[in-house]
């Protein structure tokens, strides 16, 4: 019988294959071979725990046997098991030290713990063995660029493909390395370099949408969203929910695409075991975790709560896994913490069991799925409560997620239903402050910023990818509508700035017309604000912090305001500032708001006057106040899960 199930196995026939080792399997509970072939089986159709499960049986009948060491590693692997695969890849190793495939999968699994030098070890050992292994150059150029060594992932990308050219994997990789170098007409090529050679790439597509936002480059973007938008509502891994909160306001489309992404990446992990309540602290302990403790939007609006935060009956802990500086931020930030651990170089299982181990009662996720985020962190359950806020304006369609803060206007009641997470409905903005910010007291001229002398100066501070061509054509219009008038815009990179101002030219406006502020401090950056007139919000990615700013800085926002969360914090803002009167609820509505804005001083001059009477005076920037209301939410998710209630919304009054 054996026999024949390994012919059905090495020709392909896993069904009969399956039923034979099946009945062997019954008959004699220690035949070797057919729990090692039944678990290659279960491993090629993706039932990786069912694989691990058969291959274990068969590595404790023979431990010495490096082959079937060596594919439960790989099965492991596979089901995000890495802890539990490092043993059994250093006995396939030590059973078979020549083997360049084993050398490979241990380094996937020390890469994947995050122990990047030792997978670096991994690889360069492999590629001794096997100098022209193109799969580990691939791994380890991936690995480098995690360790921030673009230069050299670029290197082992081109040593990839001179091995095989029409490696697509390989374009992806040098790909993702030339972007942190903004080289994005390379990226772009390189990425469709990719797309040509393998027409389904996980993510790719949608990441190639992303990268033509971010220059501006706007042609075949309504097919191509299109696309998008077809493959999310199939269940196709086609683009991260970053990405696509900036190109359409579906507020369930977000859901559909955060809960394919949680659930290819970061899944339920049960590795760390259930999670129970702790037994109660003398505090309610609040971990928060973050790569953004430094000069950073995250920082500038979150270092005031820190530092306000009641320690008398909340103690605070900072998770910190991003680059480590030693700026301004990062200096007053680690002072407000009652304990402050860099957590960077620690596996996302370690961090979890860290966080358990320090009995952290409410884990507070300020990344979402935006850049350096460590999601799978909350995967193995950190905290007892676990809750999205500030840094992602979208849900996270992760089960293990279990609160989401808001307000009444980000998240409308009637819209709960497109957001995993059950919602904490602050009494105002969802968004925190810091009264602190400060503003430069360099008063810059029109002149040394680029501006003309005279003439209504609209400004958009936004990122470029959040520029889409419908608001584009409207700014264009208010453009025509008031003589004079320029746009001053952000300049993220030369590319973008280069393509807006041929997009103004194709609609029949000078492209002097747009002027590009380039970065600067935070201070003098909110300083040059009072040059400009009106803020024009972008839609349907609105300004996050960059609204607050404006507002800060005394000068008034117009939002559009839509379906998702993203396309209606500026709104948030605007509301808790106590200027409704700035939100618009159509593109019709937007442009003509700015229009009589610009052409009727006087209403300007009164919304400008209203702004200042209301910024000291009105929630927004209220830090004590806002502190107080964050606080009664964390105390009542807290009492609820010490109370066995179930998970439902939270409305602080």
């Amino acid at each position: 019988m054996l026999q024949q199930a390994i012919q059905a196995f090495q020709s392909g026939n896993y069904e009969r294959a399956d039923s034979i080792l099946v009945k062997i399997i019954k008959a004699d509970s220690k035949n070797l071979p057919a729990f090692h072939i039944l678990g290659l089986i279960k491993a090629s159709q993706n039932k990786y725990q069912e694989a691990s499960e058969l291959l274990g049986r068969a590595v404790k009948l023979d431990p010495n046997e490096p082959s079937i060491r060596y594919n439960l590693a790989k099965a492991l692997v596979d089901n995000g098991a890495y802890v539990e695969s490092i043993p059994h890849h250093k006995k396939a190793i030590e059973l078979a030290p020549n083997n360049p495939e084993a050398l490979l999968n241990y380094g996937k699994a020390l890469s994947s713990l995050n122990s990047y030098e030792e997978a670096l070890s991994a690889y360069d050992k492999a590629l001794i063995i096997h100098p022209s292994y193109a799969e580990a150059f691939l791994n380890k150029g991936a690995t480098l660029k995690e360790l921030k060594r673009c230069e050299e992932a670029i290197v082992c990308a081109d040593s990839a493909l001179k091995i095989n050219p029409n490696l697509a994997e390989g374009w992806v990789n040098k790909g993702i390395a030339l972007k942190e170098f903004k080289q994005y007409d390379e990226v772009i090529s390189h990425y469709e370099k990719a797309l040509s050679l393998k027409s389904e790439i996980d993510w790719l597509y949608g990441d190639l949408l992303h990268i033509k936002m971010k220059v501006c480059r706007w042609f075949d973007l309504t097919d191509n969203l299109e696309k998008i938008i077809n493959k999310v509502l199939v269940n196709e891994r086609v683009i991260n929910p970053f990405s696509l909160i900036a190109l359409t306001d579906n507020a369930l489309l977000h859901r559909q695409c955060s809960e394919i992404y949680v659930q290819e990446k970061y899944p339920l992990n049960t590795a760390l075991g259930q999670i129970s309540k702790h037994p109660e602290n003398e505090k309610i302990r609040i971990g928060y975790f973050s790569a953004d403790f430094h000069n950073h939007a995250t920082g500038y609006l979150m270092a005031e709560l820190f530092e306000l935060h009641d320690k008398d009956k909340f103690e605070l802990f900072g998770f910190s896994f991003g680059p480590i500086k030693n700026d301004e931020m990062r200096q007053r930030l680690e002072k407000s913490f009652d304990k402050f651990i860099e957590v960077g170089d620690r596996a996302d299982i370690d961090i979890a069991q860290l966080s358990r181990n320090l009995k952290i009662d409410i884990a507070v996720d300020l990344k979402g799925f935006t850049q350096d985020a460590r999601t799978a962190i909350f995967s193995y359950r950190a905290a007892p409560i676990q809750v999205n806020y500030l840094g992602y304006p979208s849900t996270m369609g992760a089960d293990y997620i279990d609160y989401i803060i808001a307000d009444k206007t980000l998240i409308p009641l009637n819209f709960q239903s497109a957001y995993s997470e059950k919602v904490v409905y602050l009494p105002h903005s969802y968004q925190v402050n810091d009264r602190k910010r400060v503003i430069a007291d360099k008063k810059f001229s029109r002149q040394e910023l680029g501006l003309p002398d005279a003439g209504f100066v609209f400004c958009s501070f936004n990122n470029g990818y959040k520029i889409l061509p419908a608001m584009f054509d409207g700014w264009m219009r208010i453009l025509k509508a008031v003589e004079g008038s320029v746009l001053w815009l952000f300049e993220d990179n030369d590319l973008s700035s280069e393509s807006l101002k041929n997009e103004a030219h194709k609609r029949g406006i000078d492209s002097e017309r747009l002027v590009f502020a380039k970065r600067m401090s935070l201070p003098e950056h909110l300083a040059r604000h009072q040059q400009a007139d009106l803020f024009l919000d972008t839609f349907p990615c609105a300004a996050h912090t960059t609204a607050s700013d404006a507002l800060w800085a005394g000068l008034p926002l117009l939002t559009l305001m839509g379906e998702s969360f993203a396309s209606r914090v500026a709104a948030s803002l605007l509301h808790a500032i106590n200027l409704p009167e700035l939100v618009t609820a159509s593109q019709e509505e937007y442009e003509s708001l700015a229009i009589e804005l610009a052409t009727n001083p006087l209403k300007l001059e009164s919304i400008k006057q209203k702004l200042a009477d209301n910024r000291l005076t009105t929630p927004l920037f209220d830090t004590p106040l806002f502190t107080k209301n964050l606080e009664a939410a964390y105390s009542e998710m807290h009492q609820r899960n010490q109370q066995g209630l179930q998970i439902t919304p939270i409305f602080i009054p």
